[in-house]
């Protein structure tokens, strides 16, 4: 079964967050970290906020974001230095924030009941790890994680390399939808049982940075690198950039060979980040557009490269890029002596429809279907049987209750075989680590913490686990973790 976004609505251009490597470069509207206090924190409020998703002209939307704002404060870092950040829950839920992508420790990770306690509100947490690896990376809510991501709590943490990347600009791009009512306020649907059996929630409005109407200025012959980053409950994001040739840099924050996309279509499942490098070779005055596909065969705008009318930045493009500096991971992955786990993904509609055939499963699963057709509701940890949907491996948890779905000890290599038996697409992700995907008998020359499994199809992948710690390895398709496709292992 393809996946089928929901249509959105018409044209959604983009804002940008830009930086070049010795000077942040960036619209009035988009905001960098407050420099860090005496004691070497900076201070994270989450709160309320308002965006204006809609244009400048319409309404603002009532979201939740860190410091108000979403995305939140870039949070921008060397590698190998220290990064110190205090959460202050200015909320009235509970919340956490998970550092996804990073290779730290394990009680900096930011799972509730897992690595931590969950930050109550009024509460603070600090947070405190050097990584170790240079790249495009997010920090997000990782409690009651579907409303509380929907509302708008993430932001993008960029970790410089040591020595400085030969482009003119950096500039970083947040996707997400929204699902927003007729007066633009977030639709409260939280915890809707027919999202969480089907493809997660999906929104009718698309936007990069939360805002709308935005135009990205470049001269001919500039150099560019665009981070994107995926921070949508559950869609799966196919873009392009028209008129450009586009080249993948790094994947899930991971530098890789340079490849020029071949087809100028980039799939970027949630959770995912990619970074390209474009060179601006269109004449001063000319235009180009970010383009999504809307899954009906057709694209719509999200935003505008306008070239100005001044001389080109230099004669030529600069030549073809060498790969960015690679990071510290392991130089071995030991195939034959690897501890194998089969992750079968199972549940959803496909379930209900074949006769409720998740009776059996972990997790009380032969009560999962009842009520599952009306609104319901779902939290992030904890949940009744009766609202369990999902499961992997068997198993259907919040992703720290009951006993971890493996235990390994450090330094081995873990190869999970993922086998998706459901009619939906699942973004599998794991804390702590990256793996390489296994193709053929050989590896792919990616390094990923997020792997789009899509229906009745499978994936095999594999990692050195020498993180030691407790790890979740879920779904990053919100509504699908939240509803039971969610584990922990451990390395020791």
């Amino acid at each position: 079964m393809t996946f089928r976004p929901t249509t959105l609505s018409r044209r959604r251009v983009i804002a940008g967050l830009g930086a070049s490597a010795t000077l942040i470069v960036l619209p009035p509207s988009v905001a960098v970290a407050q420099p860090a206090g005496d004691d070497g924190f900076r201070v994270l409020r989450a709160k309320a906020g308002t965006a204006h998703l809609r244009g400048p002209a319409a309404r603002p939307t009532r979201i939740w974001g860190y410091d108000g704002l979403s995305p939140g404060p870039i949070l921008r870092v060397k590698q190998g230095e220290e990064l110190k950040v205090r959460l202050v829950n200015e909320l009235d839920q509970t919340t956490a924030i998970h550092w996804h992508g990073l290779r730290i420790d394990n009680a900096m990770d930011g799972v509730p009941h897992l690595t931590q306690r969950p930050v109550a509100p009024g509460e603070s947490f600090d947070y405190r790890f050097t990584p170790p690896d240079a790249g495009t990376f997010w920090y997000h809510t990782h409690f009651l994680s579907s409303e509380q991501l929907e509302r708008g709590l993430y932001g993008a943490l960029i970790v410089d390399e040591t020595t400085p990347v030969n482009v003119d600009r950096d500039m970083t791009l947040v996707l997400d939808d929204w699902r927003l009512t007729a007066n633009g306020d977030i639709d409260p649907s939280f915890g809707n049982m027919h999202d969480a059996m089907m493809e997660g929630r999906l929104g009718q409005y698309a936007t990069i940075n939360s805002q709308d109407e935005f135009e990205i200025k470049l001269r001919t012959n500039e150099r560019m690198r665009l981070r994107l980053i995926n921070a949508a409950n559950a869609r799966i994001f196919r873009l392009r950039i028209t008129d450009h040739e586009t080249r993948v840099m790094a994947v899930d924050g991971q530098p890789c060979p340079p490849e020029v996309i071949a087809d100028g279509w980039l799939r970027l499942g949630p959770g995912a980040r990619t970074d390209l490098f474009l060179d601006a070779t269109l004449k001063s005055g000319a235009t180009a557009r970010i383009v999504i596909d809307n899954g009906r065969g057709g694209e719509f705008a999200l935003g505008t490269l306008a070239y100005d009318n001044s001389a080109p930045l230099r004669e030529a493009p600069l030549p073809a890029p060498d790969a960015l500096p690679a990071n510290p991971l392991p130089t071995q992955i030991d195939l034959k002596s690897a501890l194998t786990i089969d992750i079968p993904l199972d549940g959803g509609m496909g379930m209900m429809m074949g006769g409720g055939m998740m009776g059996g499963m972990g997790g009380g699963m032969g009560g999962g279907m009842r009520g599952a057709m009306g609104p319901g509701r779902f939290n992030g940890f904890g949940l009744p049987s009766q609202e369990r949907l999902w499961a992997l491996a068997s198993i259907s948890s919040s992703g720290h209750d009951g006993p971890p779905l493996f235990r390994v000890a450090r330094g081995r290599t873990v190869m999970l075989d993922f086998v998706n038996r459901s009619l939906m697409p699942h973004a599998m992700h794991v804390h702590g680590h990256h793996f390489r995907q296994i193709s053929n008998g050989g590896m792919t020359p990616y390094w990923l913490d997020t792997v789009i499994v899509d229906p009745e199809r499978s994936e095999r992948v594999a990692f050195v686990a020498d993180n030691p710690g407790k790890w979740m390895l879920h779904c990053h398709m919100i509504e699908h973790m939240a509803t039971g496709m969610a584990a922990w292992f451990e390395v020791t």
